[in-house]
């Protein structure tokens, strides 16, 4: 609901982080970002004892992974971090765990229930964190979608390469079509081995990495890219636009970095002379091509590691992360700032707070499951499938 829209109610927004992240939207935004210049307060902080002493009851019972966006407040109680996939790997060389308990969002947990064991549990703090960009494709969508390629004669040429950023559903169809999933470390792996598989790639659910990496990493054109629309007849593509294009993208986004743009970049250059301009390649196009570096959480970290005392960086990247890496490297003498002057985070990735991760914890503590994430025999198959595909890269 917007602030507008509360005005209009004659309500007020509810102060709680959980039920209301931000309060203004950003126009320039692409979708689902509200941005209220700061994050969320922290929780109280007598929860940092009980979630203590409840992991502590737990012992080896539990395995909590913690997602490079959340809270400093849950991350703290992580016995891992990283991005989505290196958490579900990490998850699934924990055989002893009975409990994984995934502060993400609920694709990340689908992707552990189906590399983990029978006998494991995943567990998601919040059912309400989900991902704006994976619930951009549904399974019905993209099967319309493949009935359109095929009515168009090149369903056969075409192999499906699914961000990890997907629900369940969507990786199960890539792997039942023959396809694989990446990451934004192997995208252009796996779409070097897609073109050896097919003449063309149908890239789910994000068109800016599909985009970035074809061009910027693999020599491709933006002409030799089309984009998918869902909520159009036939995607709005005509069958010769269908018929021409080498990477058909999926009309999805990340909500908190499709909102970086040339002009967040130019401002920063113009605010800090010498800037080495970092991002995700899950922004926009134009973004990446006028950014020094780019790369995945797990790029951006090293970059920084690695860079020398005194340099100056501007990262487009999700907000926890930013601070997080400002802090750490601040004794070091590195300056880090956020790429736009707005601040954001993702909203949903938020919802996993202390509060939640402690409900969770005492109640596994207690013997009750709760907020279990377990996906269908059949769709963890040909999930299963996809993904061992991708882990078969070269």
């Amino acid at each position: 609901m917007t602030t507008a829209q509360t005005q209009e109610l004659d309500v007020q927004p509810t102060p709680l982080a959980l039920l209301l992240l931000g309060r203004e939207a950003d126009p320039r935004s692409e979708r689902g970002v509200e941005c209220p210049g700061d994050l969320p307060s922290p929780s109280d902080p007598d929860l940092v004892e009980r979630a203590r002493k409840a992991k502590e009851k737990l012992g080896d019972k539990v395995f909590v992974l913690g997602h490079h966006y959340q809270r400093d407040e849950v991350i703290q109680f992580a016995d891992v971090t990283g991005d989505s996939f290196k958490l579900a790997r990490d998850a699934a060389a924990r055989p002893e765990a009975e409990y994984i308990v995934f502060c993400g969002v609920h694709f990340m947990a689908e992707s552990a229930d189906i590399l983990t064991s029978d006998d494991q549990k995943v567990v998601l703090p919040d059912l309400a964190a989900g991902c704006s960009m994976a619930d951009m494709a549904t399974a019905e969508q993209v099967a319309e979608c493949w009935d359109v390629l095929t009515e168009a004669g090149i369903a056969e040429q075409v192999v499906p390469v699914s961000y990890m950023n997907s629900s369940a559903d969507i990786k199960a169809f890539t792997g039942k079509h023959g396809g694989t999933i990446c990451t934004s470390s192997n995208a252009k792996r796996a779409l070097d081995w897609a073109f050896e598989q097919g003449e063309k790639v149908l890239f789910l659910p994000d068109q800016h990495l599909g985009r970035n990496t074809a061009v910027r990493d693999m020599g491709m054109s933006l002409e030799d890219c089309v984009v998918y629309n869902p909520h159009k007849p036939n995607g709005g593509l005509t069958a010769e636009k269908l018929r021409a294009a080498k990477m058909i993208l999926w009309r999805g986004h990340c909500s908190v970095h499709g909102r970086f743009s040339l002009d967040s970049v130019n401002d920063v250059r113009e605010r800090i002379p010498g800037v080495n301009v970092l991002v995700h390649p899950e922004c926009k196009h134009e973004v990446v091509a006028a950014a020094d570096y780019v790369g995945s959480t797990e790029y951006i970290i090293k970059a920084l590691e690695a860079a020398p005392a005194g340099s100056k960086w501007a990262i487009g990247t999700e907000l926890n992360l930013v601070r997080r890496l400002a802090n750490r490297f601040a004794p070091e003498g590195k300056e880090i700032v956020f790429l736009d002057k707005t601040v954001c985070f993702c909203s949903t990735m938020n919802r996993i707070d202390l509060p939640h991760l402690v409900w969770t914890l005492e109640s596994l503590a207690e013997g009750n499951l709760v907020n279990r994430i377990e996906v269908d025999k059949e769709t963890e198959a040909f999930a299963k499938l996809a993904l061992e595909r991708m882990l078969a890269l070269p």
